[in-house]
């Protein structure tokens, strides 16, 4: 095996967790993508992954339930053509790697297919996007429960309205190995926690509920008194502002989005449509579109998975390619697709480091990391001033998205009105309901306040979950319709 331009502890810790105490050397590894080759294949590759994950959930001031596990195993995958051939084992061992490759080979020379057996870096830089520390070891039992005590108690001192407080504390500790027929060995190290926070209050009957939140690629010692006083103020503060809120008027609207969490509209209605596979089988809106005008002249949307301690970086892909900063939209031009390795040689193009798996026991596929539009000239408080009639969308919850056509509709959780270039009053029940490529092209303002959310985001695509992130500007966005029980 040949290494490129390695990460030599992150390859000295999982040889040491995934290798060694299961008497595998890279010989073994070799042997069993060889067994693969005994029938015509283009590419093959073994996934080894360890995982050690906990949480710990808090409500009514008590640390009501809180888990741990360990997940390990090893996938096994051959490529021929458009088809995928693939096993998974949750065992590691010599006879385990060597039932999954024959089992791969067998489903390969009937065609293609999935199976489970078993008892129960590619070219670019050595990276350091984030620690190789176990945040699991950074607090210890006492100082978890603690930290979610905390919060609790900001909360409630936040407002006497405050009735009831949820918090979540999650992290996680990932490592893996690639092996590939190409020769590339590749091993990541990844750390990755999240704080959570949800408060219901309540006036005079009505009960209205806030929430916030953050995480990255560290460990629990990122969660400060201050970083905690901010997620407490910021949950309450908006679950007040809802106690207060109107009846939003419903039709088309100018509708103001706000920098940070609201790119989960560009992330759902615009990212999965460019993502390579969907385009590659021509069921994505933008399609064949390349080196075509998109979007308004001054958009310009990125994929980056190279960004330090972010949730969705990664020093590599799950296939051992290197991340990158991936333009998909530059000024208004479509440029490109995220890629996997298959799809990018389906379709005659580079890899872009965007090939992402739930686990060992699935596929990868292509996804996004982090994907973001670029800063424009506007000051936000102009965007908002030029508005004479509209909404200003905060924040979101949840919403759903077609990509072949690019409908969607997306619900806020912060919203207000705005009246002759003023901000005036919150309005609940507002859902935004559009055409992701449409909305593009009548994106009239840009901010010139990008922000990243904070840490919170989870993707979901054929059944896979992976951690992302997302972010924008604030976006003046003329005609888009507006669901909501008020008048307009």
């Amino acid at each position: 095996m040949k290494l490129i331009e390695p990460d030599i502890a992150a390859l000295s810790t999982a040889k040491s967790l995934l290798l060694t105490p299961y008497g595998l050397t890279e010989d073994d590894l070799g042997h069993a993508l060889g067994e693969i080759f005994q029938h015509k294949v283009n590419y093959a590759d073994l996934y080894f992954q360890y995982t050690r994950f906990e949480s710990w959930n808090l409500e009514e001031g008590i640390v009501k339930s809180g888990s741990f596990g360990i997940d390990q195993g090893v996938g096994v995958r051959a490529v021929c053509g458009e088809r995928q051939a693939f096993s998974y084992s949750d065992e590691i061992s010599v006879a385990a790697l060597r039932a999954a490759a024959q089992a791969t080979r067998s489903i390969a020379a009937q065609g293609a297919g999935r199976a489970r057996v078993g008892a129960h870096a590619a070219k670019g830089r050595s990276r350091g996007l984030y620690v190789k520390t176990d945040p699991l070891g950074s607090l210890d039992s006492t100082a978890k429960v603690q930290l979610l005590e905390k919060i609790e108690q900001m909360a409630r001192q936040r407002d006497p309205r405050v009735r009831q407080v949820m918090a979540s504390l999650t992290g996680e500790y990932d490592v893996v190995l690639i092996a590939r027929s190409d020769g590339v060995l590749a091993a990541d190290v990844r750390p990755l926690v999240r704080l959570s926070l949800s408060v219901i209050v309540e006036q005079g009957g009505r009960r209205e509920q806030g929430s916030a939140g953050g995480g990255g690629r560290y460990d629990y010692a990122a969660f400060t008194d201050e970083v905690l006083a901010g997620y407490s103020a910021e949950a309450v503060d908006e679950a007040l502002i809802n106690l207060e809120a109107r009846p939003a008027p419903a039709g088309p609207t100018t509708v103001v989005l706000g920098p940070g969490w609201p790119g989960i509209l560009l992330h759902e209605a615009i990212g999965h449509g460019l993502e390579g596979d969907f385009n590659r089988k021509g069921s994505s809106a933008f399609a064949g579109r390349v080196g075509q005008r998109v979007a308004a002249p001054d958009i310009t949307i990125v994929d980056d998975g190279t960004l330090p301690q972010r949730r969705g970086s990664l020093n590599m892909d799950d296939e051992g390619n290197a991340t990158q900063c991936t333009v998909l939209i530059e000024n208004g031009i479509l440029k490109g697709y995220m890629q996997d390795t298959l799809n990018a040689r389906l379709m005659k193009t580079a890899v872009t480091g965007n090939g992402r798996r739930e686990s060992y026991a699935h596929l990868p596929m292509p996804r996004m990391t982090n994907t973001y539009m670029l800063n424009g000239q506007r000051d936000p408080a102009e965007i908002i001033a030029s508005v004479e009639d509209g909404l200003y969308a905060v924040n979101f919850g949840g919403g759903q998205v077609d990509i072949t056509n690019g409908k969607f509709v997306f619900s806020t959780t912060e919203a207000y009105r705005i009246e002759k270039g003023k901000i005036t009053y919150p309005v609940k029940g507002a859902t935004l309901v559009g055409n992701g490529p449409d909305v593009l092209t009548h994106v009239s303002m840009i901010g010139n306040d990008m922000r990243l959310d904070g840490g919170v985001g989870t993707c979901g695509k054929d059944g896979q979950s992976v951690p992302v992130g997302l972010g924008q500007p604030t976006l003046r966005v003329d005609g888009l319709t507006v669901g909501g029980t008020g008048d307009h």
